[in-house]
């Protein structure tokens, strides 16, 4: 299938008065035309601020400072502002996590999102609303004439995450990243967004990037999923091999973390510790101070992703012997 997304080596750092933070240290990841993928870690990983630098939003003290993101073979890094601002909203899109605070209160929401159809696809104020009401229809938004010209403030927070994924949407981008867009949601909500996302990428053909702690949203929505630890790729698979065979001991910790609902009185499983300071890491492998499996090579050295299955890779030295010499 053809790549639309290629990262390459990306090295994202925040420069700060006690150090240098290493928050995405030269993570290589793919996305393919029409395909869902997930990027699945605790929070504090770099899951986010690998999604932020593909968007180009990053703020000062942060900085990408090696690698390449590829969107259909050209390199996002290397354009100019001008240039990553058409791109910016038209073919990439990007659902936050939190829509109270991406929307801007003293707008109404059909003008804010009216504003990408004028910007980039040169539409007057009377298309633009009635391409946003159209939209807006399309992802469930009842009395959606209405709705146009409501504040952020009158809708609840289904409905502006509804919004939002209009927003994305309205451009018809050939890829949408999500950073947990169902966080602030409750289950019910939660279970209604997944399914409006899953049937509007299969009505248009995009790609999703979905960032997510909760490997339920991955099981439900995603078809390939990278576990990030530390600003590294710890595992990458396809879904139903990485839940059925999984590899990775930081992976493995995840998925017995959910809590199921034939649990009983067992108390559940904690990965114990937390995730290290990026200004003091661990030596050898990140996840090694909190690896129920480590070994004295984990502590020297960092593992490279290697083959563990059919397109299925781990960074781990309980595979590949070869590593350990």
């Amino acid at each position: 299938m053809d790549k639309l997304l290629e990262i390459k080596g990306l090295k994202t750092q925040f420069f700060t008065k006690r150090g240098i933070v290493p928050a995405v240290d030269g993570i290589d990841l793919e996305i393919e035309k029409s395909r869902i993928v997930g990027v699945v870690g605790e929070s504090g990983c770099g899951k986010s601020v690998a999604a932020m630098s593909v968007m180009r939003l990053l703020q000062h003290p942060g900085k990408i400072t090696g690698g390449e993101i590829l969107l259909d073979g050209r390199d996002l890094l290397k354009m100019t502002d001008t240039e990553i601002r058409n791109i910016r909203g038209n073919k990439i899109s990007m659902i936050f996590q939190e829509p109270m605070t991406s929307l801007n209160p003293v707008y109404t929401v059909g003008k804010q999102v009216a504003e990408a159809c004028i910007l980039h696809q040169k539409l007057s104020k009377a298309e633009a609303k009635e391409r946003v009401i159209d939209i807006f229809e399309q992802v469930g938004i009842p009395e959606a004439g209405k709705r146009f010209d409501a504040y952020p403030h009158q809708l609840s927070g289904g409905l502006r995450q509804r919004v939002m994924i209009g927003m994305a949407l309205i451009c018809k981008p050939m890829l949408m990243i999500a950073d947990e867009p169902t966080t602030a949601l409750d289950v019910t909500i939660e279970a209604q967004i997944l399914y409006l996302m899953k049937e509007m990428q299969r009505q248009t053909d995009a790609s999703i990037m979905m960032i997510t702690h909760n490997l339920g949203v991955v099981a439900e929505l995603c078809e390939y999923v990278y576990v990030m630890y530390a600003g590294k790729i710890m595992e990458k698979a396809d879904v139903r091999e990485i839940f059925k065979n999984t590899a990775h001991p930081y992976t493995f910790g995840l998925l017995n973390s959910i809590p199921r609902l034939t649990q009983g009185k067992e108390r559940l499983y904690t990965i114990k510790g937390m995730v290290p300071n990026l200004l003091n890491l661990p030596q050898g492998c990140r996840f090694s101070p909190r690896c129920n499996r480590v070994m004295e090579v984990c502590t020297k050295s960092q593992p490279e992703l290697i083959a563990v299955g059919k397109n299925h890779y781990a960074s781990c030295f309980l595979y590949g012997k070869e590593t350990m010499k």
